[in-house]
Parts: structure tokens; sequence; C-alpha cells
């Protein structure tokens, strides 16, 4: 039973809205934000543990620095797909993936995550960075109903995420959010519990901070 009775705040963006403030930032997004995020996404991966031959997608892959590492770890036998909102992130992705040598392993869409253009049953692992976030709240279960569909039985999901705790960092960045939801676009969830909700079987788990916010890495089991 959640400890915090307070709800969470909603994301009040058209996805035409966030498409273009993410085409805009892609050129400089890792300067921004992506040094931050980089040290959990990375510890995320670390829990996920892609093996060669697997199949993986990235949902929200950015500027592409897990596609990279992902696409690394499943290796020639393996594929990894990637589907960002983004045309700009899309490029500067590909070309991450070109200079790494990677290109061949990987193929980036663009489009929305509450329908994924992907079969049923046909991945072993979804990874998601400061990306579940982003989506409404009514939208949650649709992401994650998705990601079941497509993984196949067993196969895991890998979750980077801020977490909603009734602190005062929290308050002030829903605060901020609420506020200028142009600029601070993402507010906290309730990682855990959002998972488990949907149907999945939390494997491991871990809290971290940034800035003082907590961010939860959650790797689960489908079915």
């Amino acid at each position: 039973m959640r400890a915090d009775p307070s709800p969470v705040t909603r994301v009040d963006r058209s996805r035409q809205s966030a498409k273009t403030a993410y085409d805009r930032l892609s050129q400089w997004y890792d300067l921004i934000a992506g040094s931050s995020e980089k040290k959990f996404a990375d510890a995320g991966l670390r829990k996920l543990d892609v093996q060669v031959g697997e199949r993986v997608l990235e949902i929200g892959y950015g500027t592409g620095n897990s596609l990279v590492a992902l696409a690394a770890g499943a290796g020639t036998a393996g594929r990894v797909c990637g589907i960002d909102l983004s045309n700009g992130m899309a490029q500067v992705a590909q070309r991450k993936l070109k200079k790494s040598g990677l290109s061949a392993r990987a193929g980036l869409q663009c489009g929305d995550a509450v329908r994924l253009p992907y079969p049923d049953d046909f991945f072993d692992a979804v990874f998601m960075s400061f990306v579940l976030e982003l989506f409404d709240t009514p939208e949650l279960p649709l992401v994650l109903h998705e990601c079941q569909r497509t993984l196949r039985r067993g196969g895991r999901i890998g979750v980077v995420s801020l977490s909603k705790k009734e602190t005062l960092p929290v308050k002030l960045y829903e605060w901020f959010h609420l506020r200028f939801p142009a600029y601070v676009d993402c507010r906290p969830i309730f990682v855990r519990e959002t998972i488990a909700e949907a149907g999945f079987q939390i494997a491991d788990e871990e809290e971290r901070s940034m800035w003082g916010l907590p961010v939860e890495i959650i790797i689960a089991r489908n079915g």
C-alpha cells in the first residue's frame, strides 16, 4: 500500500508540443541533461544485463547513449530496436551508432510507445530511462501493456525513473512542473507500484538520488 497519499501530477502537453521541444533540444541534450542522467541509465543497463543474441527494445532512446551499450551487449547475433517521438533525437542517435560501428545491429523508428509497431512476444528485454514519467497518468498502463505484449514470457523490463516521495525536493520539482511544463516536462511517479500493478514481477530494485530527487531503478519479469 502506498505510504504517500498525494496524487501524481499530470502531464499537460500534447505529443506535437513534446516532439517539437525535443527536436529543438536534440543537438544540445547531452550537454543539458545527458551527463546527469547517464550514470543512472548505466546502472539500469548493468542490471538489465543484455546477453549476446538477445532482441532488445529501447523506448525513448533520445540521443542514443544507451542504444550503443545495448547494441554492443546484444552482439552480431542480437538485434536492438528503438522508438522515440523525436526525429531530431533519431538523427543524433543514428550518428552515434554509426560512429561506434553498430548501425547494422540497430533499427530506429519515430513513433509513440502507447502503440508499439512490433509483434507479440518479440523481445527478450525492454529498456526505458527517464521516459516512463513523461507519459500522462492514464497512459502509463497503456505503455506498460505494450511492453508486456511485445515481450516474450519471462522477458524482462528495465525502468529508470524519477520516483514520487513526500520530500521537499520532490514537492519543489512538482511545483515547477505544474507552472513551467514546457521546461520541466516530466514528473515523479510511483515507479515500483506502477510496474507491479501492470502485472510485472519485480526482480530487482534500487533507489538513488539525483540533486535530491529520488530515482528508482527497477528490473521486472513479464509473466
